[in-house]
C-alpha cells in the first residue's frame, strides 16, 4: 500500500483543511442567513471526513466512493439554505466551497483520470445548477467547475502513473531477489549434482553394457539441467502477467531434443504459456514412450501476429491410422486431455499429422494476445 496509502493520506489532509476553511468562513464572515444550520452542515462534513480518512485506506471499494459522492452532494444542496437568497449576488462563499473537491480526488486516486473527471462533472453540474446555471448560461462563473475537472484529470493521471511505477519497481526488486537466489542455487547445483551426473556419464561409457545406457541417461539429464540453469525466468520483467513461452520451451532442450524459438520473447498470458508448454511436454513424453530412447525430436515456436504456433516433430515410426481414436475409445486419454484438452480450454487447436515410417508432427496453435491500448 506504499504509494497509494500516501495518496489517501493527502486526500485526508485536503478534506481536513477544507473543513477548517469552512469553519473559518462561517465564523469570521457575515452574510449567512442560517448560521446554526451552517454549523450542522460543517459538523456533518467533519464526521464524514473522519469516516473517509479511516475507511478509504482500508476498504477503497466502489460503494464507498458512491456514498462519498452522495454525502457531498447532500451537503452541497444544503448550502443555499445556509446562505440565503441574497448571499450569491453578495459574494458570500458556500460552506462547501473547497470541500466538494474531496470526492473528486478520491475517485481520481481509485480509478484514474476518467473516474476523477466523472466525479468532477457530477459535482460541478450540481454546483452550477445551485448557482443559477440555466441552459449553459456562460455568464455564470464556471472557473470552479473547470478547475475541479482539471484536478480530477491531473490527479487521476498522476496517481495511475505512480502506481504503475511502484508495481514496476516491485517487480524489479522481486526479479533481482529471484536472480540472486537463482545464482546461489546454480552454484550449488554446479558443484554437486552436475559433477555427479558427469561422473556417472563417464564411468558408464567406460564400463559399457547396461552401465553405458545409464551413462547416456545421466548425460541427457546433465544437459537438461545445465539448460535450465542458463535459461532466464519465463515470467521475469514482463507486464500484465505475461510470460515468455520460448523460455518455457527451451527447458525441454536435450541431446535428443532440439528447441528453436524466436530471438525475441514469445509473450503469452502466464497461465496460457504454462499450458502450451505443458502440452508440448506431453507430446515429447509420447515421443520417448512410443518411439524409443533413440528417437530425435524438434520443437519449433513462431508467431504471425494473430496466433502462436508450437510444432513438435519426431523421426519415429509414426502413428497408425485410427490409433488415436481407438486409444480414446479404450479410455487412454493422454492425447485427448493432456494435449487437445489443454488447447481447447485456451481457445486453440491441436493438430496431428503422421506418416508411417516418417514420424509425427503435432501442431499447437493458440490466439496471440491483443496489444494493450494506451490509456
Amino acid at each position: 500500500m506504499g504509494i497509494e496509502h500516501q495518496f489517501w493520506r493527502a486526500v485526508a489532509v485536503y478534506r481536513i483543511a477544507s473543513v477548517a476553511y469552512a469553519a473559518l468562513l462561517l465564523a469570521g464572515a457575515g452574510g449567512y442567513r442560517r448560521p446554526l444550520l451552517g454549523w450542522l452542515v460543517i459538523a456533518m462534513m467533519a464526521l464524514w471526513t473522519a469516516a473517509t480518512t479511516v475507511a478509504y485506506p482500508a476498504a477503497r471499494g466502489r460503494p464507498l466512493l458512491v456514498i462519498d459522492l452522495l454525502v457531498t452532494m447532500g451537503c452541497l444542496l444544503a448550502s443555499p439554505y445556509v446562505q440565503g437568497p441574497q448571499a450569491g449576488p453578495a459574494g458570500v462563499m458556500p460552506v462547501t466551497a473547497t470541500w466538494i473537491g474531496g470526492p473528486v480526488l478520491a475517485w481520481a486516486v481509485y480509478g484514474g483520470r476518467r473516474a476523477g473527471v466523472v466525479a468532477a462533472v457530477v459535482l460541478s453540474a450540481a454546483d452550477l445548477w445551485l448557482r443559477g446555471l440555466r441552459g449553459f448560461d456562460l455568464s455564470v462563473p464556471v472557473n470552479g467547475a473547470v478547475l475541479l475537472t482539471l484536478a480530477g484529470a491531473v490527479v487521476g493521471h498522476v496517481s495511475r502513473l505512480t502506481k504503475q511505477a511502484e508495481e514496476r519497481l516491485q517487480r524489479a526488486v522481486e526479479m533481482e531477489a529471484a536472480n540472486r537466489e537463482r545464482e546461489r542455487l546454480a552454484r550449488g547445483i554446479h558443484d554437486s549434482v552436475l559433477q555427479v551426473l558427469a561422473l556417472v556419464q563417464r564411468r558408464g561409457l567406460e564400463i559399457g553394457g547396461e552401465a553405458a545406457e545409464l551413462g547416456r541417461l545421466a548425460g541427457e539429464q546433465e544437459a537438461a539441467l545445465r539448460e535450465m540453469i542458463r535459461s532466464e525466468p519465463a515470467t521475469g520483467g514482463y507486464e500484465d502477467g505475461l510470460a515468455d513461452l520460448g523460455a518455457l520451451l527451451r527447458r525441454y532442450g536435450a541431446p535428443a531434443v532440439t528447441v528453436s524459438t524466436p530471438a525475441t520473447p514469445l509473450l503469452l498470458p502466464a497461465s496460457q504459456a504454462r499450458e502450451v508448454a505443458a502440452a508440448a511436454g506431453a507430446a515429447l513424453d509420447n515421443v520417448r514412450r512410443h518411439c524409443g530412447e533413440g528417437a530425435r525430436a524438434w520443437v519449433f515456436a513462431e508467431e504471425d501476429g494473430r496466433s502462436v504456433t508450437v510444432t513438435v516433430r519426431d523421426d519415429g515410426p509414426g502413428i497408425p491410422e485410427g490409433r488415436l481414436a481407438a486409444a480414446e475409445a479404450e479410455g487412454r486419454l493422454g492425447v485427448a486431455r493432456s494435449i487437445r484438452g489443454r488447447l481447447a480450454q485456451l481457445g486453440g487447436t491441436a493438430g496431428f499429422v503422421s506418416v508411417p515410417g516418417q514420424g509425427t508432427e503435432v501442431e499447437l496453435t493458440v490466439p496471440a494476445p491483443r496489444p494493450r491500448r494506451a490509456r
